[in-house]
Parts: C-alpha cells; structure tokens; sequence
C-alpha cells in the first residue's frame, strides 16, 4: 500500500490538529490517489496536504467532505420500572441502571472503525448515541462534536447515514429504481433530476451492483426471487450514499450472511473509508479476516472501554496485561471472551474486566484521544460554528410536498402493476360473488312473496362490498409499515405524503371492482330498470367501497399486524351491520344503542337503496285465489292471500325507511372523510417515535 493511502488511514496515537485532510469529490478520488503515488507533495485540488479545512468547506460542498467525529464522557442511564411488592401493593423505590459510563473516542476521515462486544456490553446503546436516534428514554451525559463543535440533538443525520442490522426494499422495485427513488427524495434539492441520475449510476458502479441493476429486489425471505442476501446489504450502502455523507454508522453489516458474502462486504466498507469516510461498526464475533480489515477497534464491556485504538496495536496492550492470544486463534474471540462475565464467576470475571478497563483509562490512547478532541476544540473559528447552525436548521437534503408525494406516487404505482396476482385475486372475487348473488335472485319480480327476496339481496349487496374491501386492505399497510418506519427516521418523506399517495394509487382498482360488481348485479337481479336509480346505486357502492377501505386502513393501521387486524374487523362490523334496518327495524333498536346506528353506513346506504327502489312505485299485485289449493289449510290459505305491500311507499313505511337521500348521502361522505382523517392520524402518531 503507499504512503498516500496509509496517510487516509490514519493512527490515532499520532492524531493533533493539524493532521486533518483535504476535501475532495467522489470525481477526484482516483486521479489524487494516482497522483500521490506518483510522488507529488501537492494536496487534492492544488493545496498544500497540511492544510486544516473548515466546517464550512464542509457544507458548501455536495461532495465528499472530511469531518472528524469525537465524543468525550458520553454516560447513559436508563430508570429501571418500579416493582410492586403483592399483595401489599408497596411500591420499591425507582432505581436507574447504568449502560455507558465515561466513554471517549475519536473517529478521523479513512477511520475504519469496529465496535465490539459480548452481549449486553453497550455496542447498541453507544451507536443510538452516536446517530442521535431511539434515545428518549436514555439519561445522556457528555459530548458529541464535529471537527470540535459541539452537536445539537438531530444536527449528526445531516452529515451521516445509517445503515441499520436489516434490509428493508420495496420487494418489485429493481435495484436501479430503488437508488433512483432514494436519490429524488434524499439528495441536494439544487441539484436537477440528470446529476442525481449520473450520482446513482456512480453508485451503482461503487458499490459493484451493475450485474444486478435490473433485477427485482424480492424478498429476504426468498418468498419472491431477486438478488442476493450480499447484493442487499450492498443496495443498504448504496441508498445511504447517495448523498456523499462523511460518516457512516453501521449496525452488524455482517449478520446472516456467509463467510465469503461478509468478506466481500467488508471490504466495501473498506473502498469506502479509503475515500475519505469515517466508517463505524458494531460487529459481532468477525473472523480472523474480517478483523484484520479494520483500521481501528472500539472493545465494550460492562459498558466502559476495554480499549480503543489502532486493530494492530490491540494484541500488544492485551498482551501487557497479561492476556496472550493463543497462536492461531481468533483475536476478536479472545478479547471478548477474557473480558465476558462467566456465570458462576461473576466477581473474578467483573474484576478482570475492570483491571482492563481501569489500566486503558492509564494508556496513552486514552490520553491521546483526550488530546486530540483538546486541540480540535481550540483549532474551531467562528466559520465552524456558522455552518453548524445551518446543519442544525433545515436539511438541504428535504423535499418538499410536490417531489413527495410525485415519487411515492411513482413508487405506488409501480408495486401495483409489478403484483399482478393482487389484480387477478379481486377481479376473481368481484365476479364470483357478483354471478354467484345474481343467480340465486336473478330476473325477481315485484310480487308479494319476493319484495323480502329484492330487499334482502339490496343488503348483500351492501354487506359484500364493504368486507369485500375492507378485507382487502387489511394487509396493506402491516407489511409496509417497518419500511415506512425506517424512510421516515431518516427524514425521506413524510408519512402523510406516504398516506395520501398510497390510498390514491390504490384508489382505481377499489373504485373500478365496486362499480363492476354494482353493473353485474344490478341489472341481473331486475332492480328498477332506470339509468338515474342505477346512477344512484352505483354513487352509493362507490360511497360505501370508501368508507370500507378507510375503516380497514385505520384497523391495520393501528392494529400493526394482520392477523391481530383480521381478528379486530368482525367484532366491529357486526354490530354495524346488525343496526342496519335489515335485520332489526330501526324503530326497534334500544335507546343506549341509537347512537351506533349514526356510524352505521350499513343503515344509510341500505336506506338509499330501498329508497331508490320503492319510492313511487305503483300499486303491487295482491295474491289470486284462484292459485290455491283447494286442499290447502286456513293458515296456508291466510298466508297466501296476504297482502302487507300494496304499493312502494308501503314497503318503505314497514320498514321505517324515510326518504331523506340527501341526509344519507351527507353522512356515509361524512363517515369516509371521518375515517380518512382517524387512518391518517393514526398512521402520523405510530411512524412519530421512529424520529425520537
């Protein structure tokens, strides 16, 4: 390796402040490289290699930037819940549990950093430190700075990525369309649509995904086929590097893949440090190989440092305290286990942990780490601490409304009509229900025995088009939601722009499926041949496919999961459908329960539809007595020459209908806008925490 690229993989022992470097875009990286190794003392971009940049080079830039990232006596608490003692019902008093205490360290451009641990040492809790995320809960203490500035809470997701433990896509996205929607969404909003385009085919060609730009995704699962498990830890990294962000932080990069994808992996990162990146990873027990890669190791335990420093200069301090690595054995294994609590030793395991821990906090690491962030701190001017301010303010990186809700839109559509198999399902259920409803009342004719038939297959119709949709929906939004989670923690979008633009994708299919069904068995059955009553009972299908659609956004949405939403519909529609008018006459219905029937959009889109069938219908035929039997009974005999429904409005009066369309139609538009604004409200408070 040359000097030039030794210089970019720099020792912290030797860090002060004058050895930070240049900046230089993604564009410059081979030509400075080539020309370093070609003996040239002259610095990226024509300048002197001593030069110290400032923070507002940093920012002023959209290329790759160089920032050092330090934290000095970073300490986490966490209050423990309180214990009841039963059955007196005493409260013990609250008590906090430590899981970082006094933590420093120091990560320079080209640092190659690897978190390690056993479990439960703090690896976690220091990365949420580290990116600012999922720490409402922590009792924080100490310092967070850039090039020696100190952070506000939010300011370290402008200047970094995060490239969590799982691969969350868009499973019908390809690869290509996935770097495409993120670099709409995440890049500079100066920049014009053809340089984001050439920044994703770069990336593309970076992160070694070129073989695999037009595949689909698919699933982790293998449920769907797509691309390898490595090639989608690969897509993780290139979606967080659109942006040119200075440092990442990754969470167990590795885990769940095998031994050659790991390494291959790694060494990705690797290319990426060597460009200048601060690179940090928690990692759990990496192989020989694998460890070697890193330029630096950060070991936990029982929350303090073990040690932090340069991966070649680990062995030797371990050595010194007296904890020789066997010949041939894994390194990474060795600290962990020599600084592991040992159930049934917990004293002689925590007291050799701490003799570690105590005789680093005494090593000339620790103090040139405390050195380093010293001359940081007094090497910041007033340029520094400007451009700060602005990363702290709004992100250069946010989109507004229009780009949103464009994009998700896009994105939207194409999951629709990648999934055709949601098509064909529907379409089968619409005409199985609707040729299976209209042959049994098919052709009725208005008499006396068959008013109850017309009247009971106008509810059916009701009562399918609402499960037939909300069922529908139930899954829509569970699957999706750890995704939407983890784009909006990182400031991509905003989930109501998510919201709007997934039910409007999703709007026509829902739409085109009830009309169709309404147009089969409508004119099959022989309701009134009319095309205004038609018209009318097509407003109202369309009315309730709303309402059905957005009550069964807000079940899943605040049920989170699709079996536990299943579960929840029945018991809901139940009682609505119950209070109808179909089954229990609207007079009928209890005081306490009245008010139910008002959200009932059973009641009112069965009311139109009688409405729209009986109102000003003529005289209906009684009974003959001459179709009786001569042998027939007298109760026979009564029954078939009764005569309730001598007219429409008679029907109407029985069943309590009164004609009052425009009310009806009011309410269920009220019921859909109701249920709209509960999904999304509901949808806006559960993605909320995912910032916090």
């Amino acid at each position: 390796m040359s000097e030039e690229r030794q210089r970019l993989l720099p020792n912290v022992r030797s860090f002060n402040g004058r050895s930070r470097k240049n900046l230089y875009t993604e564009d410059e990286v081979g030509a400075a490289i080539e020309m370093t190794e070609s003996g040239s003392s002259t610095g990226i971009r024509g300048t002197s290699s001593g030069r110290t940049p400032r923070l507002s080079d940093a920012f002023e830039n959209s290329s790759i930037y160089q920032i050092a990232l330090s934290w000095k006596d970073i300490s986490v608490r966490v209050n423990l819940p309180r214990k009841r003692r039963f059955p007196l019902g005493e409260s013990k008093p609250a008590t906090q549990r430590t899981i970082l205490q006094n933590i420093t360290g120091v990560a320079s451009p080209g640092c190659f950093l690897a978190i390690i641990g056993a479990s439960g040492s703090g690896k976690s809790t220091l990365l949420n430190v580290l990116t600012q995320r999922n720490t409402k809960d922590y009792l924080t203490e100490g310092e967070l700075m850039l090039n020696g500035v100190p952070l506000t809470p939010g300011a370290i997701k402008n200047v970094s990525a995060y490239v969590q433990q799982s691969d969350l896509f868009m499973e019908t996205l390809t690869v290509r369309e996935q770097l495409q929607f993120r670099a709409m969404l995440r890049m500079d909003k100066k920049l014009k649509k053809d340089q984001r385009m050439k920044r994703v085919e770069a990336v593309i060609c970076e992160m070694g995904l070129i073989d695999c730009a037009n595949t689909r995704i698919g699933s982790a699962t293998g449920t769907k086929k797509g691309i390898s498990g490595g090639e989608r830890k690969r897509l993780g990294f290139a979606s967080e590097a659109l942006t040119n962000p200075p440092i990442f932080f990754c969470d167990e990069p590795t885990s769940s893949l095998d031994s050659f994808m790991a390494q291959s992996i790694v060494q990705t990162l690797q290319t990426m440090a060597l460009r200048g990146r601060v690179i940090l990873c928690t990692i759990h027990q990496p192989s020989s190989e694998l460890f070697a890669a890193f330029s630096q190791v950060l070991i936990l335990s029982e929350g303090r440092v073990a040690f932090m420093g340069p991966s070649k200069d680990c062995l030797e301090f371990f050595n010194r305290q007296n904890y020789r690595c066997p010949s041939n054995y894994n390194p990474s294994d060795h600290y962990i286990l020599t600084l592991a609590i040992v159930p049934g030793q917990e004293e002689a395991s925590r007291r050799r942990s701490e003799a570690i821990c105590d005789a680093y906090d005494k090593s000339s690491f620790a103090r040139d780490h405390l050195d380093y962030i010293a001359d940081q701190k007094r090497e910041v001017d007033m340029n520094d601490h400007v451009m700060l301010d602005r990363v702290t303010g709004e992100s250069r990186y946010s989109s507004n409304f229009t780009s949103e809700a464009s994009n998700l839109l896009w994105r939207a559509w194409i999951c629709q009509f990648r999934d055709p198999m949601i098509f064909y399902v529907r379409m089968a259920q619409v005409l199985v229900l609707a040729l299976f409803l209209s042959l049994i009342y098919f052709d009725s004719d208005v008499t006396q025995k068959e008013i109850l038939n017309i009247n009971g297959a106008m509810f059916l119709l009701i009562a399918n088009l609402t499960a037939s949709n909300l069922f529908a929906v139930l899954t829509s939004f569970p699957g999706e939601m750890s995704l939407v989670r983890r784009e909006y923690g990182s400031s991509l979008y905003n989930t109501a722009t998510y919201f709007i633009t997934k039910s409007i994708a999703e709007l026509p299919l829902n739409l085109f499926t009830s009309i169709l069904f309404m147009s089969i068995t409508y004119w099959m059955i022989g309701l009134r041949d009319t095309l205004e009553a038609f018209f009318i009972a097509s407003t109202v299908a369309v009315t309730s496919t709303l309402i059905a659609v957005y009550v069964g956004y807000t079940i899943s949405i605040i049920a989170g999961d699709s079996t536990l939403a299943l579960a929840v519909a029945s018991p809901i529609l139940i009682p609505l459908m119950l209070f109808s008018g179909m089954m229990l006459n609207i007079e009928d219905i209890p005081e306490v329960f009245k008010w139910m029937k008002e959200l009932s959009w059973f009641r009112n889109g069965y009311q139109l539809m009688m409405i729209n069938q009986w109102k000003d219908w003529g005289p209906i035929q009684c009974p003959n007595a001459s179709h009786i039997p001569m042998n027939a009974s007298i109760v026979e005999m009564c029954a078939a020459l009764s005569c309730p429904y001598r007219s429409g409005q008679a029907i109407l009066d029985y069943n309590s209908m009164k004609d009052d369309r425009t009310r009806d139609i009011g309410q269920m538009l009220g019921l859909a806008t109701g249920f709209y604004l509960l999904a999304l409200f509901a949808i806006v408070t559960r993605t909320r925490q995912a910032r916090e």
